[in-house]
């Protein structure tokens, strides 16, 4: 009767076991009864509001369909856990039901867990341990089954097990299950945060209590989830291939506790790399900062360096390098930067009718930050600017940059605002000021060092006309100075463009270039910008290149960074400025607007059709795309760009138009405008916002037009092409990896390919204009005409200029009344050219060339006629 009884009992037990002792308390059952009932509406309640980036999480289910997933994370904890399972199921994700070393016990239903203790009982009973998933092979054939697990890294509590009770490693686990299937094993890092905030150097009390910032406890992920849970967001890095990192040379013939602690290594660098890339580098107190600077090994010798060589005392030159650091340095304060977040929102939304921005850039910039410091280098078109990037980077999970701000704008209260975004400020030079350059530059070294990304403005200042400023490396300098002297292993450069519809400075810019003098920024100024709250300024365009990796730059070198001679170095920074701004250049966003705008000025009579403008437009158009440019969704969006833009223009009075009360619309062909001759330059503004991509053809053109016959060899153009390219050097930037040649044959390869020209049939390198081709190269031609009339002023007024009597400021002056003067006479035709912008650019031009006044007759009678020449062929084609 006994033994029948423990037959009985043992037919129990195997029958609600189902035959097996597989249960455990790390994993989460497939059917959808996961959860007690109570647990599963909690969880997916309080889970319910976290963001999760799904362009990352996309390549999930591939990842999952080709082998087995692992979700990776830095902290072992049991509410991560749960969150992937719960969320993740619900996005249709592979979602974790295997949690190494984790317990959730507690939260399954009551019929698993009676078979989760009796299974471990009973085993314990027969075979005197319990159950181990690793050993069974239970593990194995869930992942082998397509089920997904979660590896947690860093939990001290397995650590002492692993490393004193040589307790199965899961990392070595999945390196030996690798070892023993075909199908590759996905190690995909994944990171919950719960803040945005940087990981103090000193922690609080709060943190002390509740967990930091980067690992916080049970009771504030809770307040958390409960209180902000649209704030708490799902990151995920580039999944690490075991079957690939088993096969690299680097870890064959080593054993597996070794292989098994690089690859641990390597998951933690690359979670606490993109941690690093969200949130920023631990964040030190301002004054620790400072002293970080202050009291270096390096600064000490120089500072008492500078006191012998100045005979001044110790102390004072201390307390004048603490002046001027305190005048430099930002003070990051993170509440301040996301308080300003609500209100640049607002913003956007009320001066513009959006931002459209480049996901995809912006997400190889994430992607490059992940592996060392960022340098963001926008164009510099608006003090909008470094607020819109600031902004946009914050609100994508991004940590606001360091930005380089000029003196100027630390007027308050925009001044220490900026500061608490992370502005520093730089004068606009360090002339005489040795001692402020080299504080300054200890200050960016030690931004490098702690790994802050940086941003600024090769331009040196916002640009006034439209076009990108000739790049000024004085700061890009300074940084590589870093990095040579050890600050950063890696630096990354990042390109960035800025546009917009409707600049809010412009009739600010237009006064400066008539001559008047810049207003310094203030309060009051600040207060008078309200009246652009009344109006909307279009749209905003934000694009990012590809990053310009520093290592693989120097490692095309055929000397190392440290060992070039000054001259050459000086190339180095030359040449990577110039590729940077080129490259602005290249991922700029051509509006409707801008081209419109080119259009109109371009035409060579005051009063045109619609259709006649459109014609112009066309012409452009398919030259953008021969350039692949990018042109901006209105295109798409919009099949009357034009009729919209014109209207535009008209109701900012830009044009006006000469048939307002007769039947029809602008979208009538025989609609007929006219340019308001006072704001041509307004247009040219614009203009210039698209004049790069037409300048190589610009070039070719005007040489082909100023020949007398309709035929011409390459050389002959290549010398023409060459000269314009050198003469307006000060004007537009250049690709430095282009040579003239390159340029030229380009060109005439897509003049060729439009039917502008034609090859000739027997002669080699020879060409022929085709009859349509004629206004075509006028319509590019035309691009030149103002800079060429803005040229011709100065090297006329040079002329009546002694070199040694007129100092550059009086010359200027000068220049711009003579500019008035030949107006007026009609010897110039375009108002857009007396701009002191162009005199500046023609004046460091012809002063390179020694043309400094009326004694250098002989540079000053060539360039006179040459550019003559060129400005007589656009007299040659009667429209």
């Amino acid at each position: 009767q006994r033994e029948h009884k423990e037959d009985k009992s043992g037919s129990f037990v195997k029958g609600f076991l189902n035959g097996h002792h597989d249960y455990y308390t790390s994993v989460i059952p497939q059917d959808s009864g996961m959860f007690n009932l109570p647990a599963r509406w909690i969880l997916k309640l309080l889970f319910s509001g976290v963001q999760i980036n799904k362009p990352q999480t996309a390549s999930l289910n591939e990842l999952h369909r080709k082998g087995i997933v692992v979700f990776v994370s830095k902290y072992k904890s049991n509410m991560e856990y749960l969150f992937y399972n719960v969320r993740y199921r619900k996005e249709n994700l592979p979602f974790p039901t295997i949690g190494f070393d984790q317990n959730i016990f507690c939260l399954q239903p009551i019929s698993h867990m009676l078979r989760v203790l009796l299974a471990h009982i009973n085993h314990l009973i027969r075979y005197r341990r319990f159950p181990d998933p690793y050993g069974s092979g239970f593990y194995k054939q869930r992942l082998e089954q397509g089920e997904t697990a979660l590896l947690s890294l860093v939990d001290p509590g397995n650590f002492y097990g692993r490393f004193v009770k040589s307790e199965r490693d899961p990392v070595q686990y999945l390196i030996e299950l690798q070892q023993e299937i075909e199908k590759p094993v996905y190690l995909v890092p994944h990171l919950l945060l719960f803040s945005k905030k940087p990981v103090k150097y000193h922690p609080s009390l709060t943190d002390i209590l509740f967990g930091g910032e980067d690992n916080p406890g049970t009771l504030r992920r809770l307040s958390r989830l409960l209180r902000t849970p649209h704030s708490i967001f799902v990151e995920v890095s580039e999944a690490i291939s075991l079957k690939e990192f088993l096969q690299d040379p680097e870890h064959q013939g080593k054993s597996l506790e070794s292989v098994s602690f690089k690859l641990r290594q390597t998951l933690l660098n690359r979670l606490n790399r993109h941690h690093h890339s969200i949130t920023g580098p631990v964040l030190r107190p301002r004054e620790e900062l400072k002293e970080l600077v202050l009291r270096n090994s390096h600064f000490q010798g120089f500072m008492k360096q500078y006191a012998t060589n100045h005979g001044m005392n110790i102390q004072k030159v201390r307390k004048k390098s603490d002046e001027y650091l305190h005048e430099i340095g930002a003070d990051y304060n993170i509440t301040v930067i996301r308080s300003l977040a609500m209100l640049f929102n607002w913003t956007w939304h009320t001066l513009f009718d959006g931002v459209t921005l480049d996901m995809e850039g912006l997400n190889r910039l994430k992607s490059a930050a992940r592996k060392a410091p960022v340098v963001l280098v926008p164009c510099h078109k608006s003090h909008l600017d470094y607020c819109l990037i600031s902004h946009i980077l914050f609100m994508h999970n991004m940590p606001c940059p360091h930005v380089a701000a000029g003196k100027n704008l630390t007027f308050w209260p925009m001044g220490p605002i900026f500061r608490k975004c992370g502005a520093f400020f730089i004068r606009r030079s360090f002339r005489g000021a040795q001692l402020y350059a080299e504080v300054f530059s200890e200050y960016i070294r030690m931004l490098v060092k702690e790994g802050f990304n940086m941003e600024f403005f090769l331009e040196g200042g916002r640009s006034r006309t439209g076009k990108l400023l000739l790049p000024k490396w004085g700061f890009l300098s300074i940084l590589l100075k870093a990095y040579e002297t050890g600050a950063c292993d890696e630096m990354m450069f990042v390109p960035i463009y800025v546009g917009y519809d409707q600049v809010m400075e412009e009739n600010i810019y237009l006064e400066e270039l008539e001559g008047h003098k810049k207003k310094p920024e203030t309060f009051k100024q600040l207060l008078k910008a309200r009246k652009h709250l009344k109006k909307r300024c279009g749209r905003i365009y934000l694009q990012f290149d590809h990053p310009i990796s520093l290592n693989d730059l120097l490692s095309k070198s055929d000397t190392p960074f440290a060992e070039m001679p000054r001259k050459k170095r000086h190339v180095f920074y030359r040449n990577l400025a110039f590729r940077i701004t080129h490259r602005i250049n290249q991922i700029s966003v051509i509006t409707p607007q801008a081209l419109t705008a080119a259009a109109i000025l371009n035409y060579p009579k005051k009063v045109f059709t619609r259709n006649s403008l459109t014609a112009f437009i066309n012409i452009y158009l398919e030259h953008l795309q021969i350039q692949r440019a990018h042109l901006s969704e209105a295109f798409d969006n919009e099949p009357h760009f034009v009729d919209k833009t014109l209207v535009y223009y008209t109701k900012r009075k830009f044009i006006n138009r000469l048939d307002p009360h007769k039947k029809g619309n602008a979208q009538s062909d025989n609609a007929s405008f006219i340019v308001i001759e006072e704001k041509r330059p307004n247009l040219e503004y614009y203009k210039n916002n698209s004049i790069h991509f037409f300048v190589p053809a610009a070039y070719a053109a005007l040489a082909i037009l100023s020949y007398e016959n309709f035929q011409f060899s390459f050389d002959t153009l290549n010398a023409d092409y060459g000269f314009l390219r050198d003469l307006f050097k000060c004007e537009f930037v250049y690709d430095v990896d282009k040579p003239t040649e390159e340029c030229a044959h380009e060109m005439l390869a897509a003049f060729v390919e439009t039917s502008i020209l034609t090859r000739h049939p027997f002669l080699a390198d020879t060409y022929n204009i085709t009859p349509k081709g004629l206004r075509r190269l006028f319509c590019f031609s035309t691009f030149l005409r103002t800079y060429l009339e803005s040229y011709w002023i100065v090297v006329n007024t040079l002329k009546k200029h002694d070199r040694s009597k007129t100092s550059r400021k009086n010359l200027i002056k000068n220049i711009l009344a003579c500019g008035k003067t030949y107006y007026k006479r009609g010897q110039v035709s375009r108002i857009e050219a007396l701009s002191q912008a162009n005199y500046d650019n023609a004046l460091t031009y012809f002063a390179q060339r020694g043309i400094h006044g009326a004694e250098d007759k002989e540079g000053i009678n060539l360039y006179t006629i040459m550019i003559s020449k060129y400005l007589n062929s656009f007299t040659f084609l009667k429209w």
